[in-house]
């Protein structure tokens, strides 16, 4: 079940607070000519002493749209947007998009200044609706989105409890049947690689790795496990560390192909021979995991139902916002290379 969205003061309220008409305080919101600048600055201070958030959906009902959809980037990290998810995710958005006349604006909100900045953006009407991409767990952007009314759909979530509408990937499910898969091939002593622990999905592959390691009776204790960032360095140090604690090391999980590319290196660098001595798996099946020496073994994430899935929600919001936050996760699937 969703929360109800939380009411506000009203258009007449700030109309009152500034002194004028309640058709004037509508042309200053929506950046309509023909209010004087005193007048423009009288109806915005009273906007920002009073907190009223525009209702955007009557504004998109009323058919004043803006045509245009923000795809927000939240991730703090500037080396992350050079990953492939990222390229990968806008290309899957912007084919979803591509047949309603919208435009797919990108933008980088990884600030508490980024943060008000863009809602103030959104509250004037520029988008009809959000995209978020890469939230970490604490993020208070969704729920700002949430409280001014903008239709937002986010890739992921960030815990367990979320209640903003999100697409996602069953990552659980997925690190499980990888896992599995090693143990069905033989492999005993299995460590993973994860990604950034304050988000929720690498907390979710961690956790099916550990499931399966648990089903099969063996370990998973903290010592196998080996934090990354999602990229291909990190992979790179995060074998390396796991090699040092445990030199029997016979499987890896990899939270992501590009850190599985890591982890290929730094086997190679330690003389172990993939498969042979030590098996791979990685998450997501990008291109990247056809073009590693062996091929990449990885947990595809339908990337392209995912994109489908966000625009679809993103626009039926948009067109009739719902009493519910709606959650959408799509299945994984296994897909066995040479590496494993």
């Amino acid at each position: 079940m969703g929360r109800r969205r939380p009411g506000g003061p009203t258009l007449e309220e700030v109309a009152v607070r500034a002194g004028v008409g309640r058709g004037t305080v509508s042309r200053v919101i929506n950046n309509a000519a023909g209010v004087k600048a005193s007048t423009r600055r009288a109806v915005q201070r009273a906007v920002e002493e009073l907190g009223y958030v525009p209702n955007l959906a009557a504004r998109s009902l009323a058919g004043r749209r803006a045509d245009a959809v923000a795809l927000v980037l939240t991730e703090p990290d500037w080396r992350q947007f050079a990953e492939p998810f990222f390229s990968e995710i806008v290309r899957s958005l912007g084919d979803a998009l591509a047949d309603t006349g919208m435009q797919l604006l990108l933008t980088l909100v990884r600030s508490d200044a980024e943060r008000q900045r863009f809602l103030e953006y959104a509250r004037g009407g520029r988008v009809d609706g959000a995209l978020l991409v890469s939230v970490h767990a604490g993020d208070p952007l969704p729920d700002m989105l949430a409280e001014a009314r903008l239709p937002t759909v986010m890739l992921g979530r960030r815990s367990g409890d979320e209640h903003v509408s999100y697409v996602d990937a069953d990552n659980v499910g997925g690190a499980r049947s990888a896992v599995a898969h090693l143990l069905k091939r033989g492999r005993r002593e299995i460590a993973t690689i994860t990604g950034p622990l304050d988000m929720y999905v690498a907390q979710c592959r961690l956790r099916g790795y550990r499931e399966a390691m648990a089903t099969a009776g063996q370990g998973g204790e903290r010592s196998w496990v080996a934090e990354s960032d999602f990229t291909q360095e990190s992979g790179r140090r995060a074998m390396a560390e796991l090699l040092e604690r445990h030199p029997e090391i016979d499987g890896v999980l990899a939270a992501s192909d590009t850190t599985a590319v890591g982890a290929l290196q730094a086997l190679r660098a330690a003389g172990r021979r993939v498969p042979e001595d030590v098996a791979v798996i990685g998450f997501d099946d990008f291109p990247l995991a056809e073009q590693t020496e062996p091929r990449l073994t990885t947990v595809r994430q339908p990337l392209e139902e995912i994109g489908r899935a966000m625009i679809r929600l993103l626009l039926e919001e948009m067109d009739e916002p719902a009493v519910a936050w709606r959650h959408v996760i799509l299945r994984t699937e296994l897909v066995v290379r040479e590496s494993s």
